[in-house]
């Protein structure tokens, strides 16, 4: 069986619910590998959920259906703060990149608590002015930007980041709508371990199979290299269209 579109690989999938500091109950899922620990950990930070980003935005919802069958890591997703899914609605409202700082805080204690292993934080869009402007304050292993438009987080976020040592792996796609590969480069030159990756024939919203499974690829890259290749089919258990 071909691994595209919307096909769910086998794991342990388990709704759950963040508690944020200020008192809000965020929902989420948690993906898990099937058998065994997950090798690592991903705390995906969505796009903008004014312009209809969430928990189920495509990359990251392949990632949680993929990954944990593909690669043993472990996907958490969640809606920030006033966002609905089919999932359901996170408590509280949009705030702009402010209060959502206490929206990854909760995802990262969660990971924690419950004893999972090696977290790194995943940005999509809006999700990396996040991880840019408050990953530095957790424990993670890194971060992995996709498609970073750097409106909300500015030069100063960036450059915060140049005595962390932590891995920093940039993502940018060659036609994206707001920060194209020459720009970024200066834009995260301030950070000279960050990796960044230009994406030939790549756009905003990484729209197709091609794309997807180039994103996919570099993230485990990033965090457990040993997975790779991914598998283009599955010829485990029992996987279901989403």
């Amino acid at each position: 069986m071909e691994i595209r579109g919307p096909l769910m690989l086998p794991a342990r999938r388990e709704d759950i619910e963040l508690e944020t500091i200020d008192g809000l109950r965020l929902v989420g899922e948690l993906a898990l590998p099937e058998n065994g620990e997950p090798r690592a950990m991903l705390v995906t930070l969505h796009p903008l959920p004014t312009a209809g980003g969430f928990m189920d935005s495509h990359i990251l919802r392949k990632a949680a259906a993929r990954l944990p069958a593909l690669a043993d890591i472990g996907v958490l997703r969640f809606n920030t703060r006033g966002t609905e899914s089919p999932r359901g609605r996170s408590d509280g409202e949009f705030d702009g990149g402010r209060a959502e700082a206490f929206d990854l805080a909760a995802a990262v204690d969660f990971v924690r608590e419950r004893g999972l292993p090696r977290p790194w934080l995943v940005g999509w869009s809006f999700g990396t002015e996040l991880a840019l402007k408050y990953g530095r304050d957790h424990e993670i292993e890194g971060t992995i930007l996709l498609s970073p438009p750097l409106h909300r987080a500015t030069d100063d976020d960036v450059a915060a980041w140049a005595g962390d040592t932590r891995p920093m792996v940039v993502l940018v796609p060659e036609f994206d709508d707001y920060l194209r590969p020459d720009a970024a480069m200066r834009r995260f030159s301030t950070v000279p371990h960050a990796t960044l990756i230009p994406v030939e024939g790549g756009k905003h919203l990484w729209v197709g199979e091609h794309q997807t499974r180039r994103v996919l690829t570099e993230i485990v890259g990033a965090v457990h290299p040993e997975a790779l290749p991914l598998p283009v089919e599955w010829h485990g258990g029992a996987a279901h269209r989403d």
